[in-house]
């Protein structure tokens, strides 16, 4: 019999509906192993108080024969989505301590969902970077190996999944913060249509490419939390799409023969690792024994995401983070000669050195003299790209590649390199650009056993096809299945 931590959510759920656990027995256990791997740093925040509150209700829903498919099962997330019963950081020393007064609408419907909250998990700050080195309470690691990174910057949502501290855990994908922790860490991670799930109460880095999502062990998994969390919210997101949620379940087990997978020549370069091309066309030939075939197609502006991304996020940060001044909510300098002196301040000691980085150069492409030149210029390269996908999704169903260049690196290879980091994100750009739903599948392990992700992109609302490819792939294979030693 597995270990209560070994099971996925579906199982959990199954489970405790037919009382063979308690939610109160889970949530004690999880809390228990979270604190014995603390030294991952996956977790920001816990109560354990909060948490077996919560896991008591549930058991009494579940007593009652009214409780929702997901009741009891515990869940964690990320630390931008704002939440009463925990404290809220974004990862930053501008919000140390902070507790909002509302919750937000994705943490609000999973907790609808009956779902038990284990706390709050660690990310790069302001969800901005590609390792989860940047959060300024310290770096997480990847469970996989503790000298390397877990990815970012939903690396503490992808370090808990993977040692096993939670069965499931929101994260936030901005240019790949979903795909590329859940890549390294040997997760299944989707990243839905931008607009698709409420960002009410998801702290922003770049509103028009941040979007909500899950990962969790499977595809199952992350259809099961997707459906809670999806569905319209226009009243308090003007972003949010105005269609009902969706049971993302419903097609799981659909046939996949004759299915079109697109095969961009632009994501299978040079650049790509040897160790993780080898893994994906493993992946992609199980795909193919189960009827589907593979069509070469061109994403001719893929090198040119880079840059545009590298523009428009950090412009969107500079209007997005001036809020954070020292007078409302936030870190405030003690000392300071005047209103002046106390922003400059409060913005230099509260922002870390990244956040920094990006608010200049958001400042500067957005400023007299520049914004035509570099902004108005990377917003027409973004339909650009965004058109080049639609003409793709003429010759196939789902586009499939590499999620990252190679496997997780160790901690501090681009700590004076920031550059190289950002190149490390050009597979999954492009998807973020034209908002697509996208998503990460355990594919095998390359270069010293640490894990490889194969990408899925869709078509816009098309999360039910990849989730069903996953899943397909998933019942072919075991590399979702297998752990990090030691967990």
């Amino acid at each position: 019999m597995s270990a209560l931590h070994d099971l996925t959510v579906a199982e959990l759920a199954s489970r405790l509906r037919g009382r063979q656990v308690s939610a109160l027995e889970l949530a004690r256990h999880l809390l228990a192993r979270s604190q014995a791997h603390a030294g991952l740093g996956a977790f920001l925040a816990q109560d354990e108080a909060v948490t077996l509150a919560q896991a008591r209700a549930a058991d009494a829903r579940l007593a009652s024969g009214d409780a929702p498919l997901l009741t009891g099962v515990p869940v964690a997330h990320k630390d931008v989505f704002v939440t009463t019963d925990f404290p809220t950081t974004a990862g930053s020393r501008m919000l140390a301590g902070y507790r909002s007064p509302f919750e937000s609408t994705v943490t609000a419907r999973l907790a609808e969902a009956g779902m038990v909250c284990l706390g709050k998990l660690s990310c790069d700050e302001f969800a901005m970077g590609s390792s989860n080195e940047n959060s300024a309470f310290g770096p997480v690691k990847n469970p996989w190996d503790p000298s390397r990174v877990p990815g970012g910057s939903s690396g503490g949502s992808a370090a808990a999944v993977a040692a096993r501290l939670t069965p499931a855990a929101t994260g936030s994908d901005t240019g790949g913060s979903i795909r590329q922790p859940a890549s390294f860490c040997g997760l299944t991670g989707i990243k839905p249509t931008y607009g698709r799930v409420s960002r009410h109460g998801m702290i922003a880095f770049a509103s028009s490419f941040d979007q909500a999502g899950v990962m969790a062990r499977s595809a199952e998994d992350c259809a099961l939390l997707l459906s809670a969390m999806s569905g319209a919210d226009v009243d308090r997101d003007s972003t949010s799409l105005d269609l009902p949620a969706e049971d993302f379940t419903r097609g799981l087990h659909d046939s996949i023969d004759g299915l079109r997978i697109g095969i961009p020549q632009e994501f299978f370069g040079d650049g790509l690792a040897a160790d993780v091309r080898a893994a994906l066309d493993g992946a992609l030939a199980e795909l193919c024994k189960l009827g589907a075939r593979l069509v070469d197609i061109r994403l001719p502006r893929t090198e040119l995401s880079i840059p545009v991304y590298y523009i428009l996020t950090p412009a969107e940060a500079s209007t997005n983070l001036s809020r954070f001044d020292g007078v409302r909510y936030g870190h405030r300098a003690r000392e300071h000669v005047d209103l002046e002196d106390m922003y400059k301040k409060s913005r230099s000691q509260g922002f870390g050195e990244e956040v920094q980085r990006r608010i200049v150069i958001g400042t500067y492409v957005l400023s007299h003299g520049y914004y035509d030149a570099y902004y108005v210029q990377a917003q027409k390269l973004r339909r650009m790209i965004a058109d080049d996908l639609q003409r793709a999704f003429g010759e196939c169903d789902v586009i499939a590649g590499p999620v990252s260049p190679g496997v997780a690196w160790p901690l501090g290879t681009h700590s004076a390199d920031p550059v190289a980091a950002y190149l490390a994100d050009i597979y999954t750009l492009t998807a973020s650009m034209a908002g697509l739903p996208a998503m990460s599948v355990p594919a095998g392990l390359g270069a010293s056993g640490l894990p490889v992700g194969l990408q899925l992109i869709g078509n816009y609302l098309r999360e039910g096809r990849l989730l069903n490819v996953a899943h397909r792939l998933q019942q072919a294979s075991d590399w979702h299945t297998r752990k990090p030693q030691g967990y």
